[in-house]
């Protein structure tokens, strides 16, 4: 299953995230206030962006594609949040320091195995998810959580499931109308 913009766009959609950059507008014709670029000069967005593929590549069911076009654009929209883009960078930074210490390399450079290995060995498949919590709290929240989050409420992340019409997507009148499946 290919994930697309369109899909980052829909599940930014049903989280209530609005999204200039995403659906390709160009804010600056807005006169948009300074929040946005003192944010830019804060968050490493590249460093955030990388992470979070990285971490996408193994924690996405296998037959999904198109990871890198889809979770860039979701993170265009989730990083208009100034405070949410702040907490996200210092829990990258967080990832790869811990990647450092563990692995003598950044957590984005680690093979697939390696990057599996280390959101086990923090905890992040067994934490709650804590956006003030403990390392691997934060890790489950921002890194783990989030890219599930963005799968699953994309049309094409519900399909894999089984979930014909994510919450904040319309199905149409024919979906209210059939019958079971056999």
């Amino acid at each position: 299953m290919e994930l697309t913009r369109r899909d980052a766009v829909a599940a930014l959609a049903a989280l209530g995230v609005g999204g200039a950059a995403v659906a390709g507008l160009d804010r600056s014709d807005w006169g948009a206030s300074g929040d946005a670029d003192a944010r830019a000069e804060t968050v490493d967005a590249d460093r955030i962006r990388e992470t979070l593929l990285a971490a996408a590549e193994v924690v996405y069911p296998r037959e999904v594609t198109g990871i890198e076009e889809f979770v860039g654009a979701f993170l265009e929209g989730r990083l208009e949040d100034p405070t949410h883009a702040t907490a996200l960078d210092e829990t990258v930074a967080k990832v790869d320091e811990l990647a450092e210490a563990w692995y003598g390399a950044r957590f984005a450079t680690l093979s697939a195995g390696g990057r599996e290995s280390f959101l086990r060995e923090v905890g992040a498949d067994t934490a709650d998810e804590d956006p003030d919590g403990t390392t691997a709290e934060r890790v489950r929240y921002y890194v783990v959580n989030e890219l599930l989050l963005a799968l699953y409420a994309s049309p094409t992340g519900g399909e894999l499931v089984g979930i014909e019409n994510p919450q904040g997507h319309p199905g149409g009148m024919d979906t209210y109308q059939r019958g079971p499946e056999p």
